[in-house]
């Protein structure tokens, strides 16, 4: 199933010395040109004006705030600037086709982590903190669900129950010490349905009974090994045309996008104090604040950000269900499996468009995949890469092994599987993002590093961040406070990190 033009590392990687005497370099790098990996989302829209739009001809040499990145976060940054201030001039600059980066290349979720993460948000930032991260999830995706409806936005939108499925005992001693924790701190679990009972949590053995259960509101996971089950309220939808939506919107009150203008660098200005430079291929752009929302990408503009925000790339999986599992005997729910070492299978059923299935997440094969990255990290923000025969196969035997009636099909294997993309994720050093002015670099702001998690993020981040630029206080934001970057913060952050650099790899 590998393409050969792409790598394909063995079954089993085996190294008997060690690779190195200490970790890798930093990585980072700027958005690949050239040939890239099509999404199943940008596959979707080619042809529309807006991927390759210029709302003038030339550069402007000049602009109240420049904006470097649209995806997500920089399309409702400029959204929430225009709101803010409607007399300032603002321009967008995009290195490549608009929304062409994670947020037009990752698994079509808005799920808000409710329970999973907060055991390691509680140990790393303490219990009220922890609370306020899962808090201002649901907050966030509450707002894009009521944006979408408001504004009658076309993107495929499904609300429904997700469900995460521990499909080991591991994964599902964790995750009921997780939620445990949560509801003994006070959170909020009465919108949460639960079994511990594994029988009950793979319940549904043929269609009649997924018929008798769907009539009855029942949640059931379809899994054969499911250990457990949790399910609440959640949504996927078509990332790329909700950020267009947004876009246009922008474009018809001012804003000015420019795609295929990579930032190359920002500069004091010489000529203007309190100005800055920020320099493209095309020409140079004077103004008075910068953003940067090019997550991965961040450490590449800004040098303070390195080792800080990493760029890890990341594989998504489209498979063509059989027809066992289309149409109303199609899976009906997005998913979260949960194995053992902490990998994932996120699962994204189209079942509100053409009921292709897609696989993303850190699953079984992601780990292969990392390690072939650190051996080529040249290659760390390379989203041409396809079919990575590891990622590939784990989807393959998961879906094969787990789902109920998946193997009876007698689709070709080539056919289920054979299309899949890859997309760069930003990686926090302390796993969560960074919101506000960069340290020592007035005018300068950020909102990146979401970790692979921004759709459940982002559309609080941004208005939170113009809060601040137009000089709020950040409890006005209501972002949770280990959001902030701070002196302190990246301070605490390159300690790490340089003793990090000092532990010998085995």
């Amino acid at each position: 199933m590998s393409n050969p033009t792409n790598p394909t590392p063995p079954a089993t990687v085996k190294n008997s010395q060690p690779e190195s005497t200490t970790t890798p370099p930093e990585r980072f790098g700027f958005p690949k040109q050239g040939s890239r990996s099509l999404s199943y989302w940008l596959q979707s829209v080619q042809g529309d004006p807006l991927l390759n739009h210029r709302t003038t001809p030339e550069l402007p040499k000049s602009a109240d705030i420049v904006v470097i990145g649209s995806g997500l976060s920089g399309t409702l940054i400029t959204k929430h600037c225009l709101a803010t201030w409607p007399d300032k001039t603002v321009v967008v600059l995009e290195a490549r086709e608009f929304c062409s980066g994670a947020t037009g290349r990752n698994a079509g979720h808005c799920k808000p982590d409710q329970w999973r993460g907060f055991a390691r948000y509680e140990e790393a930032f303490g219990t009220q903190h922890a609370l306020k991260i899962l808090q201002n999830e649901q907050q966030t995706w509450s707002d894009l669900v009521q944006y979408i409806r408001e504004n009658k936005v076309a993107c495929d939108l499904w609300v429904g129950d997700t469900l995460d499925v521990p499909v080991s005992q591991e994964a599902a001693n964790f995750s009921r010490h997780s939620f445990e924790r949560y509801e003994a701190a006070g959170g909020r679990v009465d919108h949460i349905q639960v079994t511990h009972d594994p029988a009950e949590a793979a319940r549904v053995r043929n269609f009649t009974e997924l018929f008798v259960l769907r009539l009855t509101g029942a949640q059931r996971s379809r899994i054969k090994d499911a250990q457990a089950c949790y399910s609440w309220p959640a949504s996927t939808l078509h990332p790329w045309k909700l950020a267009a939506h947004v876009m246009r919107d922008n474009v018809s009150k001012g804003a000015n996008l420019q795609t295929h203008t990579p930032a190359l660098c920002v500069k004091e200005s010489p000529d203007t104090p309190g100005k800055w430079i920020v320099e493209c291929e095309r020409g140079i752009i004077e103004c008075s604040k910068v953003i940067h929302a090019t997550n991965a990408y961040s450490a590449a503009l800004e040098p303070s950000l390195r080792g800080v925000i990493r760029p890890c790339p990341h594989m998504c999986n489209r498979v063509e269900p059989p027809s066992t599992f289309s149409a109303q005997r199609g899976l009906q729910n997005s998913y979260g499996v949960l194995l053992s070492n902490e990998a994932l299978f996120s699962i994204n059923p189209r079942c509100t468009a053409d009921g292709v299935v897609l696989f993303g997440g850190s699953n079984p094969g992601q780990k292969q995949f990392e390690e072939w990255i650190e051996r080529h990290p040249d290659r760390c923000v390379d989203d041409s890469l396809v079919d990575f025969g590891c990622i590939t196969d784990a989807v393959q035997t998961f879906a094969e092994s787990q789902l109920v009636g998946w193997r009876d099909a007698s689709t070709d294997p080539e056919v289920l599987y054979g299309k899949s993309w890859s997309g760069i994720i930003g990686m926090s050093a302390d796993g969560v993002p960074f919101v506000g002015q960069l340290p020592g670099l007035p005018g300068q702001w950020i909102c990146a590093g979401h970790q692979g998690h921004g759709m459940a993020r982002i559309f609080t981040a941004a208005p939170g961040l113009v809060k601040l630029m137009n000089g709020g206080s950040w409890a006005s934001t209501q972002l949770p406070d280990v959001y902030e970057i701070t002196a302190s913060r990246m301070k605490g952050l390159r300690q790490r990190l340089a003793k990090d650099m000092a532990v010998p790899r085995l």
